[in-house]
């Protein structure tokens, strides 16, 4: 039997290799272990004796942490346990519930940390993802799903009403769209960068914007709109409703009226509400996104065997049909090709909302990243410094593109140029080797914000950057001179700091230092370090572009900062790594 195979008598009914004896020997042994078993009853009864003591004396202790909204029904489901005396290889189960939010015990693991449980119940598998793609975090395996909920939007009867619910069908861009035309119906949602029911919906809002004309402009005057009534957490976002149907109430700006929200949310708050504040519930059309709950194992070789088995002794549970009935009544579906009315109904579902269509297909991991990335620099306007290696490697050609490095590095810049606000701040360097004198470098645009008009006051500073990215070429015979050109552009970023916005500065490059006269790297690290603060931060974010790049020391030189070092072999891929280096930057403190 292996480490993780099922404990217990799972195999038991298949024919017994022992040979038959005559019936009237199995008759007396019958009868008699009746009776002993009856005397053995009526003395567990009397107390006299206590069957299963040293079970109960020495259980296997098990610690689940699990999504908050999840936790009240894991809770009953390992009381139940307890008190039926649920065993795993004979030894009781002694299992403790613990709510805690998913984002939370993903920032301990990816910390590397002891989330102090054995068994870690997240609320989507984007957060176990996150985990396990961190090669220095703590790791998890998962061992199946306990429920499902679908992701919607919730509104107040008189909200829902305005907009034809239930007869009215909408996508998702449609609903968001109905809230930015009509200021009295206010879209609220859970911080994306915290909540994956806020993160499931943005990337379908974000997918479903770029399909159409001008969508990167719609997805971030959307997402502007939203971070304007975004809560720090789920159960937050429920707090922003009226509380009443008072005039007060219903105009304060600070309420909304419209909250992206799981159908398990909206059952709880349904369940628990008058009649005249509870809630209707839209599907979106083309699909809504679903909470798996994974059922993860907390780092598996710090498992003893017994705490191993006993975690999947308590998953198997889980999946009997009393417990699933159990998960429905708290608001929780169990099968992916099942609705259950009651909780549809509960939670303001209504025919023809397609609440029982399928769950939407997964987005991709560029997608839900790009999204995310997207998000964070239009929460908090951006302060970003571009440099980009123009040594004559760049003119190397990307294979299967027939153009060059250099040719795909600017289209990619100027895709993810599209991705900013006109109140983001981007500036543009270029360098290579003695390019401006004895300088490696050469500042092409200011750093300025896009909506303000350029330096030359032709344009705007996007105009500006625009032709500037377009403009770009190698040097012939250029070398790289990454190491003084980076504590250059460094000392400029700090030195321009502003405060309230996200400094960052950007280094593209397709190879090493080749500048013989410059800083050593041990001078730049030291000088990084001195250069870098709590108090302003301004991570670096390095990219190495190219099977000549040194991603390791990209990624020595950006920490020293706060930042950090990525890689890409496609320089198409720079869009979405910038995006990506963007989330990460964002949800780490700069080094001391």
């Amino acid at each position: 039997m292996g480490r993780h195979s099922l404990p217990d008598q799972y195999g038991a009914g298949g024919s017994d290799p022992r040979p038959r004896r005559r019936r009237r020997s199995v008759a007396l042994a019958t009868a008699l272990v009746l009776t002993v078993a009856g005397s053995a009853a009526a003395a567990v009864q009397s107390g006299l004796l206590s069957f299963g003591s040293s079970c109960r004396e020495h259980p296997v202790r098990l610690t689940v942490a699990a999504s908050p909204d999840l936790a009240p029904a894991l809770t009953v489901a390992a009381k139940q346990a307890r008190d039926s005396g649920l065993t795993s290889d004979g030894q009781c189960l002694a299992v403790t519930v613990s709510a805690r939010e998913s984002s939370e015990v993903t920032d301990t693991l990816a910390a590397g940390k002891d989330p102090h449980a054995q068994v870690w119940v997240a609320d989507s598998d984007l957060w176990v993802q996150r985990v396990t793609a961190d090669h220095g975090a703590t790791q998890v395996t998962v061992t199946g799903n306990v429920a499902s909920t679908p992701v919607g939007v919730a509104m107040t009867p008189t909200a829902a009403k305005s907009l034809g619910w239930p007869k009215k069908t909408y996508s998702w861009l449609e609903l968001a769209g109905a809230t930015l035309r009509d200021d009295s119906v206010r879209l609220g949602a859970a911080d994306p960068a915290r909540s994956a029911t806020g993160l499931l919906a943005l990337t379908r809002l974000s997918a479903a914007a770029t399909a159409v004309k001008d969508g990167d402009t719609l997805a971030a005057a959307m997402m502007k709109t939203l971070s304007q009534h975004a809560s720090a957490t789920d159960p937050q976002v429920l707090r922003t409703l009226p509380r009443d149907a008072s005039a007060a109430e219903q105009d304060n700006p600070e309420r909304n009226q419209a909250v992206v929200v799981t159908e398990q949310a909206a059952f709880t708050h349904n369940s628990a509400a008058e009649a005249g504040a509870r809630l209707d519930l839209f599907y979106p059309k083309d699909g809504s996104p679903r909470l798996d709950y994974p059922y993860t194992l907390v780092d598996k070789t710090r498992l003893s065997t017994d705490e191993s088995r006993a975690a999947l002794r308590f998953m198997t549970y889980l999946r009997l049909p009393e417990q699933h009935r159990l998960l429905r009544e708290h608001g929780f579906r169990t099968s992916d090709y099942d609705a259950p009315r009651a909780v549809v109904t509960t939670a303001g579902g209504r025919s023809p909302q397609p609440y029982a269509e399928p769950a939407a297909q997964p987005a991709s991991d560029t997608a839900v990243e790009e999204a995310l990335g997207m998000w964070t620099i239009t929460v908090q306007s951006a302060r970003l410094t571009t440099v980009v290696d123009a040594s004559s490697s760049m003119a190397e050609p990307v294979p299967g593109t027939g153009r060059s490095r250099m040719d795909v590095t600017k289209a990619s810049l100027l895709r993810a140029l599209a991705a900013f606000t006109p109140d983001d701040e981007i500036g543009l360097w270029e360098f290579s080797a003695k390019l401006d004198g004895d300088r490696d470098y050469r500042v092409l645009v200011p750093t300025g914000r896009l909506g303000d008009s350029a330096a030359d006051g032709d344009g705007t500073q996007r105009d500006a950057l625009s032709a500037a990215f377009a403009d770009l070429a190698p040097v012939a015979n250029g070398a790289t001179g990454l190491y003084d050109t980076t504590l250059a552009a460094y000392k400029a970023a700090t030195s321009s700091y502003v405060k309230g916005e996200f400094n960052a500065l950007v280094i593209l490059t397709d190879g090493v230092n080749q500048d013989p006269g410059s800083i050593s790297r041990t001078t730049l690290l030291t000088e990084l370090q001195k250069l870098a603060s709590p108090q302003r931060p301004v991570p670096l974010i390095m990219i190495a572009v190219g099977p000549d790049a040194d991603r390791e020391e990209a990624d020595q030189i950006a920490q020293a900062t706060g930042g950090s070092g990525q890689s890409v072999s496609d320089p198409a891929q720079i869009q979405t790594v910038i995006l990506k280096a963007i989330v990460a930057a964002g949800t780490q403190e700069s080094p001391n």
